[in-house]
């Protein structure tokens, strides 16, 4: 009887590890059945079982997913930069996608017509601090109402308002639930209550899934949480460690899929830092976790937005290659690769086209989420040349690779990409020395699923394979 045998339940994939004693004992990989769930995992229960050479038994059976990206989610508030900031916080390990931002500064027709065309899933309605602004609230009540869409609305505003609006909502049928205002002050955000509440809808929603149901029968805590919440549990582990045990420090997570390449900070010396010294919420970098999606970077789906934000020239002397004829090459690579997202690399020079996009994607990803050097006076915000700004990642010590490109790639290649895109720190605020590791066998999630259990045995799993020299 091993100890943990953990199922993530993706869209193209269904991936099983059995964990024993803090190891890897084994894995598998098969492809997601849309008729019936179960299909993928009794396959790869089989597949395991003729590498152990018996049954596949485990004391604790649990699952995460990632089936159909998340919740659709549209976020409505007040003003548009506050709303986009506390609902990216809402959404960070909720299981939602944020689609559309908007606020009463865009027109009420605008905004009817942005709900009927997305028909989400979920809207959450922020707006206006507590006892603060309760008219934007009430009105975009009124428009859900108008635009029939039959979305679950959280709502999330001003206290004040919430009666008003619940009672709205209620009175036309529209199905709503009361969370804590996600933002009571312009100092504070208050998420945990409204991630709570999407994540019992994400759960409602997968368990649509043809055969979950029965599933989740079988293990051992029915709940299914959303992938990308265990690894970002998992990271937060990593990094602050548990009672009886110290985590390294700041910690990176660099996740680079075909889509989006999606970087999670977490540095626990934020959380001693004074109100005053962490600043508004609208421009807030210096919360613990962090997480930002560059949706233009990836290596399929994305491939040239990649080229857009780095001309094709650029890629390739970042190589130390000088050839417009090569980078013409690149760049007509890119668009076969969106085109045709299973491609893959039939030639030696196609093979290096896919680690300069890796390596391009990397370093833009890292340098949009971390702070920067000032270089000019700005008489605006008082800053002055040499003065760091934003999310300040020099101390960072574990940098983690995830995600298909690196899994299958040799290890030492996989990092070499990692730390080459960190080499090029330019002004940038990134990490001065830094230990790469590659979650070559996809265990960050795996820890962070057991974490919800045992952080105790979650982190001795990510000490195992995730802390340098143990």
């Amino acid at each position: 009887m091993n100890d943990y045998l953990i199922i993530d339940i993706g869209s193209t994939y269904t991936k099983q590890r059995l964990i024993d004693n803090h190891r890897l004992f084994a894995t598998s990989q098969t492809p997601t059945s849309l008729d019936d769930v179960r299909g993928a995992i009794r396959e790869g229960r089989e597949q395991m079982g003729r590498d152990l050479g018996g049954p596949v038994e485990a004391a604790r059976v649990l699952a995460s997913s990632s089936a159909a990206g998340g919740l659709r989610m549209v976020a409505m508030g007040y003003m548009a930069r506050v709303t986009a900031r506390a609902a990216k916080e809402v959404a960070m390990n909720s299981g939602a996608k944020i689609l559309e931002i908007i606020s009463s500064e865009d027109p009420p027709d605008y905004r009817v017509q942005i709900l009927m065309e997305i028909k989400p899933d979920i809207i959450l309605l922020a707006g206006g601090t507590d006892y603060g602004d309760e008219s934007s609230a009430v009105e975009n009540a009124k428009l859900i109402i108008e635009s029939k869409v039959g979305a679950m609305v959280i709502i999330a505003c001003n206290i004040v308002a919430q009666p008003t609006v619940a009672a709205l909502l209620e009175a036309n049928d529209v199905p709503c639930v009361r969370v804590p205002n996600i933002m009571p002050t312009i100092h504070k955000l208050n998420v945990d209550k409204a991630r709570h509440t999407i994540h019992r809808e994400f759960i409602k929603q997968i368990t649509k899934a043809p055969g979950l149901v029965k599933m989740q029968a079988e293990l051992t805590d029915e709940q299914v949480i959303p992938t990308p919440g265990a690894v970002l549990l998992a990271s937060e582990l990593l990094a602050k460690g548990v009672y009886n045990a110290d985590g390294v420090g700041g910690v990176i997570v660099v996740d680079m899929g075909g889509a989006t390449t999606d970087v999670h900070s977490v540095i626990p010396a934020y959380a001693s830092l004074p109100q005053e010294e962490i600043g508004l919420i609208v421009t807030n970098v210096k919360q613990v976790a962090y997480r930002t999606v560059e949706g233009n970077l990836g290596m399929r789906v994305s491939a040239t937005g990649v080229t857009n934000s780095v001309d094709p020239r650029e890629i390739l002397a970042r190589q130390g290659i000088v050839d417009d004829d090569m980078a013409e090459r690149l760049r007509k690579y890119c668009e076969i690769l969106e085109q045709n997202t299973d491609y893959l690399p039939d030639s030696e020079e196609e093979k290096n086209f896919d680690k300069y996009l890796a390596q391009t994607a990397v370093e833009e990803a890292l340098k949009r989420h971390a702070g920067h050097i000032v270089t000019e006076s700005d008489p605006l915000t008082g800053a002055q040349p040499g003065m760091p700004i934003g999310r300040d990642l020099r101390s960072v010590t574990t940098v983690v690779a995830v995600g298909g490109y690196f899994a299958h790639r040799p290890e030492e290649e996989a990092r070499e990409i990692v730390e080459k895109a960190l080499s090029r720190r330019g002004i940038s605020l990134l990490p001065e020395h830094a230990d790469v590791v590659v979650d070559r066998d996809y265990l960050l999630f795996t820890a962070g699923v057991i974490g919800m259990h045992s952080d105790i045995y979650a982190f001795e799993l990510l000490r195992t394979y995730f802390i340098a020299n143990q």
